[in-house]
């Protein structure tokens, strides 16, 4: 069985579906930040497929770019958890109204 373009979408597809519930049902910051991790996971999926069945390396290199941003997303993300949680002593964004007026 040889893996089609189908293959890696519907791959692609059910690890967005994930990410976006698990972003949309999280109340935990760890937990969204995980959730946001694999929304870009899946769009460097696609963008891999597509680069490795139209025969370019175009998709290749913006999958570099996706992997960049989300490694720059995590460590800001975490560093701003750590801080809220030095101050708050939790990390529930219900609870997070720092920023609130």
């Amino acid at each position: 069985m040889t893996l089609t373009l189908t293959h890696y979408l519907l791959a692609s597809t059910v690890l967005f579906g994930v990410g976006i519930y698990g972003a949309f049902s999280r109340r935990n910051a760890i937990g969204l930040l995980l959730a946001i991790e694999l929304i870009m996971l899946a769009v460097a999926l696609n963008f891999t497929a597509a680069s490795n069945f139209l025969g370019t390396a175009g998709g290749q290199v913006f999958a570099v770019f996706v992997i960049t941003v989300a490694a720059a997303e995590a460590a800001v993300g975490l560093a701003l958890i750590i801080a809220i949680y030095r101050n708050q002593k939790d990390v529930d964004l219900d609870k997070l109204t720092l920023l609130k007026w």
